[in-house]
């Protein structure tokens, strides 16, 4: 009858070697998940600033073909004015004349300049 090896004394021979082999394992999947982890946030973070220039872009063409169509009164500049008037001028006149000037969004060209 062959002699009986209690399990326990198995476990205390095995967990150092399994230590041994299975520690570098685990931390080199452990180590690639989280380099994987960070090159999809940072192709995602490129992706997003891509969409915000390319939306920035459409709007500037819009507007373009807005004002090319009569759709938007560009602020027209008289004499008085170009001779240094006041900002806060310009502003009334162009509100007496119901123009409307878009307002425009910061794009990511100028998150990157931070």
């Amino acid at each position: 009858m062959p002699p009986v090896v209690p399990p326990f004394l198995i476990g205390l021979i095995a967990a150092p070697l399994t230590k041994r082999l299975l520690k570098p394992l685990v931390r080199g999947v452990i180590k690639a998940s989280v380099g994987i982890a960070m090159e999809v946030k940072k192709a995602a973070h490129e992706a997003g600033e891509n969409i915000h220039d390319l939306a920035a872009e459409v709007a500037a063409d819009v507007v373009a073909a807005q004002i090319a169509a009569g759709g938007i009164q560009a602020p027209a500049v008289d004499d008085a004015h170009a001779a240094g008037g006041d900002a806060k001028d310009e502003a009334a006149d162009i509100a007496e004349k119901g123009a409307r000037i878009p307002k425009t969004r910061a794009t990511a060209a100028a998150a990157k300049a931070r």
